[in-house]
């Protein structure tokens, strides 16, 4: 995680083709940074998964949807996402 400002980004594996979408958890990368674990209740396909992701993080945060973007890994399971800082407070531990 990188802070620049009031916006941070996050880094997330997602899991496609869950039951519902919910948090999983944290793992770290090969680096040994902290990487936010996602399941995500849709496909991989036509960018649905990307949307789902921004729509239920959104609303997890309570933000809007607008306040997130996604940076890196569309077509990736390794996405990482920019999110204002004061929301990483309301992330899972």
């Amino acid at each position: 995680m990188a802070a620049s400002n009031d916006l941070t980004q996050l880094a997330v594996r997602v899991s496609p083709n869950a039951k519902k979408s919910a948090f999983a958890g944290w793992t770290a990368d090969e680096k040994g940074r902290p990487v936010l674990l996602v399941k995500l209740h849709a496909q991989p396909v036509d960018g649905q998964a990307n949307t789902e992701l921004l729509r239920f993080l959104a609303e997890a945060l309570d933000c809007p949807k607008s306040q997130i973007t996604l940076l890196r890994g569309t077509s990736s399971r390794q996405k990482t996402v920019e999110l204002p800082a004061a929301m990483m407070e309301r992330l899972p531990k």
